[in-house]
């Protein structure tokens, strides 16, 4: 419960950031960007959603062809990870019906997709709960790295191509990165309740 309430004041300081900060570091970065990245910063941006949930779904696949317990135990907590992460996200988004900046100030050039509310990036926290998720089943450099690398970049494009605050995209690595860590929490918790039933049952 604890860590549940800790996330939630984590996302409620970065909700009450001042909105001039938030637009004028907006501002610097969606005006100042590199334009002839844009295409690779939308494809990135659009990487993830189908990423984040294709992953865990070829892993569980995988996992049957290979007989492999281990993979498919990573795959459903992977997913469950995300999932946690999507509803926690929605939840926010039309409770406070942050409006999208390019909505809000006519100088943000939006260059990809923004329909729902803003705050938290829904991209970002599944980029995050992946990147989190990996990163804790396979603690090895490379993974963590590559995976890290690419969620830190999903976060910085919703911003470069105008979609997002740097609110929303901190808000969203938080409860991404919380997400998983809460999940492997769960996971720990329900596993020692199985291992202290069968105790108790052997005896």
């Amino acid at each position: 419960m604890k860590y549940w309430l800790i996330l939630f004041f984590m996302i409620f300081a970065v909700s009450v950031i001042s909105q001039n900060i938030d637009i004028d570091i907006l501002r610097n970065i969606n005006l100042n960007r590199n334009t002839h990245l844009d295409g690779f910063l939308k494809h990135v941006s659009n990487s993830a959603g189908p990423v984040a949930f294709g992953l865990p779904v070829v892993m569980f696949g995988l996992s049957y062809l290979m007989k492999n317990t281990l993979t498919r135990k990573h795959s459903l907590y992977i997913g469950a990870s995300v999932l946690t992460a999507v509803v926690i996200t929605n939840i926010l988004k039309y409770s406070i019906d942050r409006t999208r900046p390019f909505d809000t100030y006519s100088f943000i050039e939006k260059m990809t997709s923004g329909g729902s509310p803003s705050f938290p990036s829904g991209h970002t926290s599944d980029a995050f709960s992946l990147a989190t998720a990996l990163s804790i089943v396979y603690p090895k450099w490379y993974v963590v790295v590559p995976a890290y690398a690419w969620a830190v970049t999903v976060g910085y494009s919703r911003m470069a191509l105008g979609v997002h605050y740097p609110g929303d995209v901190l808000a969203g690595a938080l409860i991404g990165a919380g997400s998983a860590y809460l999940c492997f929490r769960g996971q720990l918790w329900l596993q020692k309740k199985q291992t202290q039933k069968k105790r108790i049952i052997t005896h």
